[in-house]
């Protein structure tokens, strides 16, 4: 397709060697043309472009020899000691290489014109090109699952969190890679020929974080609405004075956490009896309730998510142990070097404090 494109026109027949690609199967057979079965996108592709393919004759080099000389020719003149960064700079010196230097060279049938010159005097027998290229984008189903990423070739495309647990078609080239609801295409990334490697869009994780945050901020209302009566009285006069929504509702959840539903109960009442919408007004009347109940305050902790963690069971030590180390005789400790100044052994005499003194 790039060939054609190249040359802005069609030829009649196009000249293929055997490969699987073009050629699916072939039968000789005594006294007639070979028996040939092509394959089925070959075929595709013939009908598009209006030409006719035909297969050299299998074992006869002659047929396609001007071929494999072009290919001595590209190798020793285009390819040897020719230095490129990635394939895009290969390719825009191999255009330009084809146009100047190739171009330009002596024709072979006839050494008195260059090729170029043969090719404009056959130009106007091409058959002209179709509207559309024929489409040639590799296509495969694949399924988003809890993640919103769809696997192709080795890596993972973002796809918009709205299309998880779907089926979806995914349409891959040379260098992008399309992913599509039905007819819509809902994601276009470039193609990556990495191993495990994840191509995202930030438009797509962006919206994913958008949606989670707001999922947060829905479950803490849930909690606070349920736990407590009076939340939902008291967020609405906290939105009608400007209150900071956001920081209220994450400070109320950890006072849940650490107080219970009760203690935040009373203080939600004290506080809407006081006209007073602020956290600072609810720890204050928290702290206050515990005060006159006598308690101190507690202190939070924070475990991690890790279930090794939090279901780990934790066996309080002995603390006898700990007693029969303060227990230590005299007797145990005879071999000290300070013995003259002696120790507490438990009867509250201590030789070093009347103020004896070693040698």
């Amino acid at each position: 397709m790039r060939a054609l494109s190249f040359f802005q026109g069609v030829p009649r027949t196009l000249l293929y060697d055997n490969l699987r690609s073009a050629v699916l199967e072939r039968i000789p057979l005594a006294g007639a043309p070979d028996a040939i079965r092509f394959h089925p996108k070959m075929l595709e592709l013939a009908a598009w472009y209006r030409f006719a393919p035909r297969p050299v004759a299998p074992a006869r080099g002659n047929e396609k020899g001007r071929v494999e000389r072009i290919i001595r020719f590209v190798r020793e003149r285009f390819f040897a000691a020719r230095p490129f960064t990635d394939l895009a700079d290969l390719n825009t010196q191999a255009l330009h290489w084809c146009n100047t230097e190739a171009a330009e060279r002596p024709c072979p049938e006839d050494r008195s014109r260059t090729v170029r010159e043969c090719f404009e005097s056959e130009r106007p027998r091409l058959l002209a090109l179709p509207d559309e290229p024929f489409p040639t984008a590799e296509g495969l189903t694949g399924r988003t699952h809890k993640t919103p990423y769809v696997h192709f070739d080795l890596n993972d495309y973002s796809v918009p969190h709205t299309h998880v647990r779907r089926t979806l078609e995914i349409l891959a080239t040379v260098d992008t890679v399309r992913v599509l609801d039905g007819t819509t295409v809902i994601a276009t990334h470039p193609r990556s020929y990495d191993r495990g490697a994840q191509v995202e869009e930030p438009a797509h994780i962006a919206a994913l974080e958008a949606q989670k945050r707001a999922g947060r901020a829905h479950r803490a209302m849930d909690r606070l609405h349920y736990a407590t009566a009076s939340a939902a009285r008291f967020f609405q006069l906290a939105a009608e004075r400007g209150v900071h929504l956001g920081s209220l509702t994450r400070g109320l959840i950890e006072l849940l956490d650490t107080h219970g539903a009760a203690a935040l109960e009373a203080a939600l009442t004290a506080a809407l009896a006081e006209e007073a919408t602020h956290l600072a007004a609810v720890r204050h009347f928290i702290d206050l309730q515990r005060a006159q109940r006598g308690q101190s305050p507690p202190i939070p902790v924070t475990l991690p998510d890790d279930p090794r963690v939090r279901a780990l069971t934790v066996r309080p030590h002995n603390l006898a142990d700990y007693e029969a180390l303060s227990r230590e005789t005299c007797d145990e400790r005879s071999d000290a070097a300070a013995e003259p100044h002696g120790a507490d052994c438990g009867d509250g005499h201590n030789p070093a404090s009347s103020g004896e003194s070693a040698a």
